[in-house]
């Protein structure tokens, strides 16, 4: 029994972080948020509530100057006050907005949202429970072995999440009539408006390559034409 103690404890740990993590997130969106009121945004959620067979769909501005969307573990859907700067200087339009709020919807509607607070926490479980096994069998590195496979590990993961919610953002982006041209400008767009110059090696990094991305969504809408 003693030698499965660490695994035990890591898995402990594990779910007392994904209760934390939910928790905190919670309170951190309640603090720093407020509903997005834009007339012409109001119109293409409109378009996509109607498209979803919904009453409406309810975004929120999230009061930090990164530029992201991201779907709470409740699925409410946030746009960061960066990302809406952007939009009031014309830097980025209504339907590459609407985009993101799309593919956040898509995060949603495929549980990806749970599913990341819970594969955190099995990640921070597995990291450590390796971390104690590979310590002891290659003292000095294996802490930093455990965090490496752990960590390409869960970037896979991301990165498939990444394209399922494209996709569903593309389906719905479509049927609602507001298309993806604004979806794959807007990849195009990313990295310039970010600031970031540079990727990691591709296996690493948590989202895919934005060639990549507009490459998929171009043979969804070849798929669909041949469908037609």
């Amino acid at each position: 029994m003693l030698k499965f103690t660490p695994i035990l404890l890591a898995v402990l740990y594990g779910l007392l972080i994904y209760r934390f993590s939910a928790w905190r997130t919670k309170s951190e969106l309640d603090a720093r948020s407020k509903p997005l009121n834009d007339p012409i945004l109001n119109v293409l959620t409109g378009r996509m509530a109607t498209a979803l067979d919904l009453k409406q769909i309810r975004v929120f501005i999230y009061d930090i100057d990164p530029i992201n969307g991201l779907a709470a573990p409740d699925g409410r859907i946030f746009i960061t006050r960066g990302f809406i700067e952007k939009y009031r200087e014309g830097k980025v339009t209504a339907d590459e907005l609407a985009s993101v709020i799309a593919h956040e919807l898509g995060h949603v509607a495929l549980g990806h949202t749970r599913r990341r607070m819970i594969d955190f926490s099995g990640q921070n479980a597995m990291r450590l429970a390796l971390g104690m096994v590979l310590g002891r069998l290659i003292p000095g590195i294996g802490f930093y072995l455990a965090n490496l496979l752990t960590t390409l590990v869960a970037a896979r993961l991301s990165r498939h999440n990444e394209y399922e919610a494209d996709a569903y953002a593309a389906a719905l982006l479509t049927k609602a009539g507001i298309g993806t041209a604004g979806q794959k400008r807007l990849f195009e767009k990313l990295e310039r408006l970010s600031g970031v110059s540079g990727q990691p090696l591709a296996w690493l990094m948590s989202h895919p390559k934005t060639g990549d991305r507009i490459a998929e969504i171009a043979k969804l809408e070849n798929s669909w034409a041949d469908e037609n």
